[in-house]
């Protein structure tokens, strides 16, 4: 109970510090600036100085279920947009080559790119091979790219995705759009905690980093990078932008852009009929996908991060990091909590018949159980706030017996994130953790309800 206390104090006023100034800083917009500004949408973005190509890459490594409809819908609300795809496959998976060579002989604007390698490697080594095969058509053409998005097989795009990033991207060296899971009806509760998590992370975290001056990480999907700033990075690592032994490429490329004194903008935005312009996408639906994925990202932000990006930048940024990796320890702390509060509930019933005598607990642990108890209602209230305005009031109820479901996948994703790490040191060989993806029907879900533009 007391290691449980203390992890659940410290973290807990963490997060209720972070609330406190997002809450300040939206006082201050709300009172101070959108009273005299238009808030930008879509219709009243400007149009970018000097138009360009925008080069997408999507790595694909077993997804031949799903991406030819995600390319069907890209090319179809993309329309003339100026922009190429290129979709990174590998020679031992012909199924998902079969499906998006279909495409490519249809619309010139995709290209396949089979690596010299059989898969599966990592998804920042098909990454890599896309950069090549992006410099190859550049030579071939005579022009470069304005600025290099990414995404992954199984992602709805927005259709004015492409028109925001080429105005943004003069400004900025990244710009990360927000991440929308989509409900699904076939798992409320272990894909739904996505929804939630998202929700939070999306409409406060993300927002207030940028706020605070510190670094925004990219999520790997819907961000785009100006080419000239991947071209640095590429030359610091010897011609190439990604690093093929991370788990977590994307979240490392938005730190390192950062340290290189670039710019890196969160936008919020909407369009002409008030939809949020965000990147939605089906997250596992099942225990077992669920606790892979989330290992992958503990064990590339949590661990190898620590070990890979080091303590860089001003408090902020250190700040910020410590919160990105708290996450294995507090998967411990969560288990602590759990086992702890059978124990305290086990003791009072034992009392309550008269089986032991009542344990009389010193006033600093009662303070801290009083303390921990309003902490974590205002963490459930939060939660429900922020799937409540994505998602509707049905949503935002079920988000707080999720979060029992997200404690759990959180535990059992940080045992397994430790024995991945310890074989990583050991044999020093990092696979991409794949799981099933699922693209939806043509009942693509518009994203309404979100937080006001910034």
């Amino acid at each position: 109970m007391l290691f449980a206390l203390a992890g659940l104090l410290i973290g807990g006023i963490d997060d209720f510090l972070l609330d406190l100034f997002y809450l300040a800083r939206e006082a201050r917009r709300r009172l101070f600036v959108f009273t005299r500004h238009r808030r930008m949408t879509s219709p009243n973005l400007p149009a970018p100085r000097i138009p360009g190509v925008v080069a997408i890459f999507i790595p694909a490594w077993d997804e031949a279920e799903v991406i030819g409809a995600m390319l069907k819908h890209t090319l179809g609300a993309w329309g003339s947009s100026k922009f190429r795809i290129f979709v990174g496959t590998y020679p031992n998976d012909p199924a998902t080559i079969r499906a998006v060579a279909d495409i490519a002989h249809q619309d010139a604007r995709v290209s396949l790119v089979i690596l010299p390698h059989p898969g599966r490697t990592t998804k920042a080594d098909c990454l890599n091979h896309l950069w090549k095969a992006m410099l190859r058509q550049e030579a071939r053409d005579a022009m470069l790219f304005k600025a290099v998005v990414l995404h992954d097989a199984e992602d709805v795009v927005h259709a004015d995705e492409i028109r925001l990033f080429d105005t943004m991207i003069e400004r900025f060296d990244m710009v990360q759009l927000p991440v929308r899971p989509l409900i699904s009806q076939q798992s409320q509760w272990i894909a739904g905690h996505y929804a939630d998590e998202f929700a939070e992370a999306h409409g406060k975290h993300l927002v207030l980093r940028e706020a605070i001056g510190a670094a925004v990480p990219s999520a790997g999907v819907g961000c785009a990078f100006a080419r000239a700033m991947m071209h640095g990075i590429a030359n610091d690592r010897g011609g190439l932008p990604f690093d093929a032994a991370s788990l977590t490429e994307d979240y490392e490329i938005g730190l390192r852009l950062a340290e290189r004194g670039g710019r890196t903008a969160f936008i919020v935005m909407r369009d002409a009929q008030g939809d949020l312009i965000c990147t939605q996408e089906h997250f596992p639906d099942r225990l077992g996908d669920a606790i892979r994925q989330k290992a992958r990202w503990f064990v590339g932000i949590s661990l190898a991060g620590w070990d890979r990006l080091g303590w860089r930048g001003s408090w902020r940024e250190h700040w910020m990091r410590l919160h990105d990796r708290r996450a294995g320890l507090a998967a411990l702390v969560l288990f602590a909590t759990y086992v702890a509060s059978i124990g305290y509930c086990l003791i009072a019933i034992f009392a309550a018949l008269g089986l032991i005598a009542p344990t009389d607990y010193p006033p600093a642990a009662r303070l801290a159980l009083t303390v921990t108890f309003y902490l974590m209602l205002w963490r459930l209230g939060f939660r429900f706030f922020w799937s409540t305005h994505a998602y509707g009031l049905k949503q935002g109820l079920r988000s707080i017996p999720r979060t029992i479901i997200a404690n759990f996948i959180a535990m059992l994703a940080a045992r397994r994130a430790i024995g991945l790490y310890i074989d990583q040191l050991r044999h020093n060989t990092v696979v991409w953790e794949k799981t099933r993806h699922r693209f939806p029907g043509a009942e693509v879900i518009t994203a309404k309800d979100a937080p006001d533009a910034v």
